[in-house]
């Protein structure tokens, strides 16, 4: 029998009538036999998700007491344990495991957050499997300590461990349904670590690359992936299908539909990723393959991102100075600034980064740095946004940059920065954060044509 692996996002858990819809959606199809699960999310726009009820209350506790706040997680699991009319143990279970994490160590503050983070998804993968088998189906909790996924110590950021693969591949001769919960994993001695926000992606792309799944169907609460954020650019078109060269630069660059970093495990194993939707499940999604037959000259989405700035540097001669590219990195690199894009010219480089990251304070010190020890000159932009046009068919298409800052001139967008990737399937400019949304739509016009 061919196997399944699909992950439900936080609005799938969010409350009982949603976990129900998963459950017949899981039973619909006996191949369907890992489930990963998230934390229970918004059910209503005024909800907020279990995550950030968490992280305000482990927050709390490293300050003083945090009674109300541990009661606003309990209440939330408690209302969907209600309403699915499950045994008063199955709450019994969550509300200790809650107080037990509570009432962990808070000396190491991160490993604390963390614990407290994963509890989301641990007690939501325990709720949903009391569910499954309280409809009489062979399913069972497992999980990641006793499955075996093994992270770094990287804790809000942990990375798989090469032999965490191995140790998930008997999942595969489990009887029965597995219910796992996303987002954390245990370090080799044994702590909760958690990936970054939104691993519950990683979570299934993992699993799925580990036990050999056929396909990993990755349910969240949307018909499939559009070709542009629907919120910018109204009626825009669905993609039917996509590389994971494609999906990878849309992640990155904006798309919120699947974390960017849960691709790699998939792409090794070279399993195909279907996006679904819990509430329209027959809907046949996007498929997310490793090749696929591409129009010469089609774009299959345009993605963009705010909150990036950019350090212009500038030097007479630059282009004969060996080693300057790697001295300027080394000192984003020793100041703990990862680096987004590097455009350079003559005498001239640019590095973009993530505004967040660069404060006022590491501005003035990292400039200062530059000019004393490459004796360059220093400034830097902020309020920039990212925008990216992707597609296989770009790669040998003659005009696809003529098209592109047309559209911009078009739309009165004055380009920044603009960058090629050597694989030749994306175009990133750079243009203020102010213009993003008329050059989303701009573009979108200019390669898809006007919506309805």
């Amino acid at each position: 029998m061919k196997l399944k692996v699909a992950k439900f996002g936080g609005t799938s858990m969010a409350d009982a009538a949603q976990m129900r819809k998963v459950a017949d959606i899981i039973l619909s199809d006996p191949e369907r036999r890992i489930v990963v699960v998230s934390a229970p999310g918004k059910a209503h726009a005024k909800d907020i998700k279990v995550t950030d009820l968490l992280i305000a209350c482990a927050d709390k506790k490293l300050t003083g007491p945090a009674d109300v706040e541990l009661k606003a997680v309990e209440d939330r699991f408690s209302g969907i344990h209600k309403d699915l009319g499950l045994p008063a143990v199955v709450m019994e279970r969550i509300s200790k495991d809650l107080r037990c994490r509570m009432n962990g160590d808070i000396q190491h503050r991160k490993r604390f957050v963390d614990t407290m983070k994963a509890a989301g998804e641990d007690n939501c993968a325990w709720l949903f499997a009391a569910h499954l088998q309280s409809r009489g189906v062979d399913a069972q909790y497992v999980s990641p300590a006793e499955a075996g996924m093994l992270l770094s110590d990287d804790y809000g950021a942990a990375l798989v461990l090469d032999e965490t693969y191995k140790k998930l591949n008997s999942l595969r001769r489990r009887k029965g349904i597995v219910v796992f919960p996303g987002f954390y994993g245990v370090t080799t001695a044994g702590d909760v670590v958690t990936f970054s926000r939104g691993g519950s992606d990683i979570t299934g792309s993992v699993l799925a690359a580990a036990v050999g799944a056929d396909i990993y169907e990755n349910f969240t609460d949307v018909d499939s992936v559009f070709s542009a954020d629907p919120r910018i650019v109204s009626g825009a078109a669905s993609i039917t299908e996509m590389t994971y060269r494609e999906m990878r630069e849309l992640a990155y660059a904006g798309f919120s539909v699947f974390h960017d970093e849960a691709i790699v495990p998939v792409v090794r194993a070279g399993i195909p990723i279907c996006i679904k939707n819990t509430n329209r499940p027959t809907a046949p999604g996007t498929l997310i393959l490793p090749e696929r037959k591409h129009v010469l000259g089609k774009v299959v989405g345009i993605a963009s991102s705010a909150g990036f700035c950019a350090i212009y540097v500038s030097k007479y001669m630059m282009n004969r100075e060996l080693g300057f590219g790697r001295k300027l990195l080394q000192i984003l690199e020793e100041e703990g600034l990862s680096y987004e894009h590097t455009p350079s010219g003559i005498d001239n480089m640019s590095v973009i980064l993530s505004e967040k990251e660069f404060d006022a304070a590491a501005e003035a010190h990292v400039s200062k740095r530059i000019t004393n020890e490459l004796a360059a000159e220093v400034s830097v932009e902020r309020g920039l946004a990212l925008v990216m046009i992707v597609g296989e068919g770009m790669h040998l298409a003659i005009g696809m940059a003529a098209r592109a800052t047309a559209a911009f001139a078009k739309a009165s967008v004055n380009i920044e920065m603009m960058n090629q990737g050597s694989s030749e399937i994306s175009m990133m400019f750079g243009v203020q954060a102010a213009d993003r949304e008329r050059a989303v739509q701009s573009l979108y016009a200019a390669f898809f044509g006007p919506t309805l």
